[in-house]
């Protein structure tokens, strides 16, 4: 899988782009706020249909303009693929491939798989379970787009339940309907509990030996699923927190709760680990996606590094940039210092001011 070229036109700050990729290594250079990071944007809204900052379309179109677009050029199996996105600030985008308009802009995932790296998923082992939670659906979203309806059913259903429940309050007659909620939410989130378990069987396959090399074979990693609940106990615990649903206007039970935890010697380093630790680990976990996406999908996902280098020593640095030899890969940084160091192979440079790239 490679990106072959992108066209940006009203985006954040690009009034109009195009980017032609090596298939090899990529290296968007230039200091800070210039737009070095809305490149990648554009790659993840095109594999995904979702900003990886969590921003709305509207944000994201220019300031003044009340349209952007999006076109990617890719080269999978042999096929190429044209992904055509159009973001607008008053209505849901608009996604097409090879020129067919897609009913859901969700049908789009899988075509294009990317995993995205950044300095913030480094707190992503001590940060809260929400971060941990995203990490995974968005690969998942990726690979299985069985889990992608019923993730997105799950979290429909959540929403309308906690509505009735404020709703309760001022009609308590409608609390008999809470069961109808109560049976769907079950139903749906079972299959995302029985999913997720699975992923984090097949990333502990992968993780165990990249971070045993990663630490220097002094950490053995093991990566736990905390369901909230489990399925069989699913419906008796929801029956149970009814009343405690009604009185905060909130569901407090499904995989909408659920946790990883991150044991390294029997120490759970969300907690207890250092700062080393877990960057390693968040380190281990991207690594450890990369192969999933290539065990899953019999093809390379495309990475994008996101001024991650100088977040990392010298070490780490050279483990990462080594275990990408075959992928092709789009980095920014503010220098090229470190790859120069390194002797590191880099197929194509281009340096980023103020809305325009030059090669």
């Amino acid at each position: 899988m490679i990106i072959k070229s992108l066209e940006l036109m009203n985006f954040r700050n690009y009034e109009f782009l195009d980017l032609k990729f090596s298939e090899g290594t990529n290296i968007l250079y230039g200091d800070n706020a210039q737009g070095k990071t809305n490149v990648l944007e554009a790659i993840y809204l095109s594999a995904t249909t979702k900003s990886h900052k969590g921003s709305k379309d509207r944000d994201i179109v220019s300031f003044g303009k009340e349209e952007a677009h999006i076109r990617a050029y890719l080269e999978k199996d042999e096929n190429e693929y044209k992904i055509d996105m159009h973001l607008r600030k008053n209505k849901s985008k608009g996604v097409a491939v090879d020129g067919q308009k897609l009913k859901k802009a969700a049908e789009l995932l899988g075509l294009l798989n990317v995993v995205f790296f950044s300095p913030e998923d480094l707190s992503i082992i001590k940060n809260g379970p929400a971060e941990r939670r995203r990490f995974v659906d968005m690969e998942l979203c990726q690979l299985d787009n069985f889990y992608l309806y019923n993730l997105n059913h799950y979290n429909k259903i959540v929403n309308q339940r906690n509505k009735l429940l404020k709703d309760i309050y001022f009609n308590p007659q409608l609390k008999d309907t809470l069961n109808i909620w109560d049976s769907q939410l079950v139903s749906f989130g079972s299959k995302i509990i029985e999913r997720r378990r699975v992923f984090i069987e097949q990333l502990n396959e992968i993780i165990y030996g990249i971070h045993k090399k990663l630490s220097g074979d002094k950490e053995e990693l093991i990566i736990h699923y905390e369901p909230d609940v489990e399925i069989d106990s699913f419906e008796d615990a929801l029956k149970k927190s009814q009343e405690k649903d009604m009185k905060l206007k909130q569901t407090h039970v499904g995989p909408h709760r659920d946790d990883f935890s991150f044991m390294a010697e029997n120490i759970d380093i969300r907690k207890f680990g250092s700062q080393g630790q877990q960057r390693t680990a968040a380190l281990s976990l991207k690594l450890s996606e990369i192969e999933l996406v290539k065990k899953i999908t019999k093809d390379t996902p495309v990475l994008l590094l996101d001024d991650v280098l100088s977040e990392l020593d010298s070490n780490r640095q050279n483990y990462l940039l080594n275990s990408i030899g075959d992928i092709q890969t789009i980095i920014t940084c503010t220098g090229l210092d470190e790859f120069v160091n390194n002797r590191f192979e880099i197929n194509k440079v281009f340096k980023v001011v103020e809305g325009t790239i030059q090669e």
